[in-house]
């Protein structure tokens, strides 16, 4: 269990927060380079960690965030009009570049430069992986852009998407997390999701996993040993990096699969999901799983990030399938199984109110980083995971004899590129 002050800590993320200040040091996926696809094409509203924030892509290509509403009477810039190289906003026509600073008031004479003392909030950005990443901390702190696999494979390798989940991001995070949970919650269709079908998933039967939970450069390795025959265990490696970045085990051949949990305020978030692969294109019979919200993923509401299936319809509960087992849960689709029970705890769940168990451990580890990094940070510490080489990290599944711990298999996690990644 945390107290409601260490609750408040881990789950506050808005300005001069203590986990607020700690996110605003990392590099933030944003949103997906598809949603501002070409010069000049209409901004976009993004919230994150609570400040509402405008997207746009300029004549010359380049990504602007910024503070949504205009300088002069605050009038919301999603109205304005993209066009040569600035926002314009339709009310008076004060323009604005991808770094905020005014451009142009009309009103003005030829000979005034108030526009130069007029300049919004605006946050750096860099595209990878088919993704915006923005900085939103002190500039003279700015850390190197992240390296994770995903984002520097080919892009015939990579499928990146998001949707959006209606709970404070760290409930989410830590169902990321917990391994113990999938022999019960996603039980009913480990055998037939075609992004998990493999010869490990027949070890899930084993509903007590024992943990082994290693303090990594980056944040933690999570190891979940589950009885695979006599003097053989199945592992299941997790890993999490900080501050919100969960990588899941994978099965056979398929991709490896991740998610972010981003913070939009502090009672929604954007579930980010990755998939790729180290060493050949996705193919057809993925990318359709993929693209039509399979396994991990989810169907969404044409023209938003919100799921077809959602609190507001029960997450289209199926009754009938929960007796027989196809959904152990009732809820249909991986992804949206953790989603349905997630948000059903509440925007922000009381943790004062938990019974913990053995298998929980990693949570708690994960909370205690957090919360450490945060404290630290006002007396100069210096967050985990700001260098690259820390992403270089990769998640994995694999048989092993029961006598071997975790460390001395460690170099199975190393992102080596070119080299397949170690799955059953």
């Amino acid at each position: 269990m945390a107290t409601n002050e260490q609750n408040k800590l881990l789950t506050q993320t808005g300005k001069n927060t203590p986990m607020g200040n700690l996110f605003r040091r990392y590099w933030i996926p944003a949103l997906l380079s598809e949603e501002i696809p070409t010069p000049d094409c209409p901004p976009v509203r993004v919230k994150l960690l609570s400040e509402p924030l405008i997207a746009f892509r300029n004549t010359e290509g380049k990504v602007g965030l910024m503070d949504e509403f205009c300088a002069h009477r605050r009038v919301s810039l999603w109205f304005g009009r993209n066009e040569e190289n600035g926002l314009r906003c339709p009310y008076h026509g004060w323009k604005f570049d991808v770094n905020g600073q005014c451009v142009d008031i009309p009103s003005e004479s030829v000979e005034s430069t108030f526009c130069n003392k007029v300049k919004l909030t605006a946050y750096p950005c860099v595209e990878r992986g088919g993704v915006v990443w923005t900085y939103m901390g002190p500039p003279e702190l700015q850390p190197p852009v992240p390296e994770f696999e995903w984002a520097l494979v080919p892009d015939s390798q990579r499928f990146v998407s998001k949707r959006l989940q209606e709970s404070n991001y760290l409930q989410a995070m830590e169902g990321g997390i917990d391994s113990s949970h999938v022999s019960s919650l996603h039980s009913g269709e480990l055998d037939n999701d075609p992004l998990h079908r493999a010869e490990g998933s027949k070890y899930q039967v084993d509903t007590k996993p024992k943990f082994e939970v290693a303090n990594s450069p980056g944040g933690m390795v999570i190891g979940a040993r589950r009885e695979a025959g006599p003097g053989q265990s199945y592992w299941r490696v997790t890993q999490w990096i900080m501050p919100w970045y969960t990588m899941i085990p994978p099965y056979g051949d398929h991709g490896l699969h991740g998610h972010a949990w981003v913070p939009i305020d502090d009672e929604n978030c954007f579930a980010w999901s990755m998939t790729h692969h180290p060493t050949r294109p996705l193919n057809e019979k993925e990318l359709y799983a993929l693209q039509n919200g399979q396994g991990m993923y989810a169907e969404l509401i044409p023209g938003t990030y919100r799921t077809v299936a959602n609190k507001d319809n029960d997450y289209l509960m199926d009754r009938e399938g929960q007796k027989t087992g196809r959904y152990y849960s009732g809820v249909k689709g991986i992804g949206m199984q953790d989603a349905s029970l997630q948000e059903s705890m509440g925007p922000i769940v009381d943790r004062a109110l938990e019974r913990l168990v053995a298998t929980d451990i990693a949570i708690v580890q994960a909370r205690r980083r957090l919360m450490a990094a945060a404290e630290a940070l006002p007396n100069g510490g210096e967050p985990p995971a700001l260098d690259p080489a820390s992403h270089h990290v990769r998640s994995a599944s694999f048989v092993a004899a029961s006598d071997v711990p975790l460390s001395q298999v460690e170099e199975i996690f190393k992102a080596k590129s070119g080299v397949a990644h170690t799955s059953i």
